[in-house]
């Protein structure tokens, strides 16, 4: 794997118009104040209201300028007209959108697998909430933005979407069981996205996807002592935002970052991609690798499939 370094400066955010869900909390919250630090426009979206406003006045009373730095708009990702609600004031506010984080998520409830499940209790219909929030709404999210992303953009001109997934999407993670199903969905929307809507005949928009490892957050409460005696890698939140940030900044590296997937480990990332891909014939087998890559010429950008 190739070591990520995230360059962040004024300059690569300045009047920049991010839109991002789950603002109000961890990841989010950081990215809301790094972002709008270096001179960027945050238009965010949470479910919770009140921590959302907290955060929304902290970043104005910062930064003032007109429009306002930042912008909180209640949201449920789950609901596709909520959702969408986000973008148009994004848009009605500021004239257009550089860059969108797909941010939301929540942790695991309940056991879906549970040792103690009857053929009585297993009638019982459980919740698909985390499936939801953290798939349903990050391509609600993706979709949307596809769109919005085109408006009033300059011939030339950036425009990303980053997709936020975990090192579930990709690791196995026992007992995360519809979690780590949701997060490998978002690192494969990612993949089916990279080469569609990145071609300058769909969207040409860059996309990419974050994979964070054990984040200190509230949804980590459970396992941190653990991990701490275990003397593991631990990220803060304002490492995985550095890590998002610097992805929307790329623009001007000399390599594209578009179509990546970031693992981040105690504040370091590293892209994980490549060397999938680079690798194939070792991992597969050189005969089914040939094969599988003239399947995939043929598939081409998916127009016929998606048709």
């Amino acid at each position: 794997m190739s070591q990520f370094h995230p360059t962040i400066s004024r300059e690569s955010l300045q009047d920049k118009v991010i839109v991002l869900t789950g603002g109000a909390h961890g990841i989010g919250k950081s990215l809301v104040e790094l972002c709008t630090q270096h001179g960027a426009y945050v238009c965010f979206g949470d479910i919770d209201e009140k921590a959302g406003r907290g955060v929304e006045e902290s970043a104005n009373a910062s930064q003032k300028s007109s429009p306002p730095t930042a912008r909180f708009v209640p949201v449920d990702v789950t609901n596709y007209q909520s959702v969408l609600s986000l973008f148009k004031t994004a848009l009605s506010l500021y004239g257009r959108i550089d860059h969108v984080v797909a941010n939301a998520g929540i942790v695991e409830r309940g056991n879906w697998f549970d040792p103690a499940l009857t053929v009585e209790s297993v009638e019982e219909q459980p919740t698909t909430k985390v499936l939801d929030v953290n798939l349903l709404g990050c391509l609600y999210t993706a979709r949307i933005a596809s769109v919005y992303l085109r408006q009033n953009r300059r011939e030339g001109q950036d425009r990303s979407l980053t997709l936020v997934s975990s090192v579930a999407g990709f690791k196995e993670s026992p007992g995360l069981f519809v979690y780590q199903a949701s997060k490998h969905g978002v690192l494969g929307l990612m993949r089916s996205l990279r080469k569609y809507i990145t071609f300058p005949t769909t969207h040409n928009i860059r996309v990419n996807a974050i994979c964070p490892w054990m984040t200190e957050t509230a949804m980590v409460a459970g396992i941190e002592d653990g991990w701490r005696k275990a003397q593991l890698p631990i990220n803060q939140p304002l490492d995985v935002a550095k890590v998002i940030t610097g992805v929307l900044a790329a623009e001007g590296q000399e390599e594209r970052v578009s179509g990546m997937a970031m693992y981040v480990e105690g504040g370091r990332a590293w892209e994980i991609e490549r060397n999938l891909d680079r690798l194939q014939p070792q991992w597969l087998g050189e005969e089914p690798s040939e094969s599988l890559e003239k399947g995939q010429a043929v598939l081409g950008d998916g127009m016929n499939w998606a048709q």
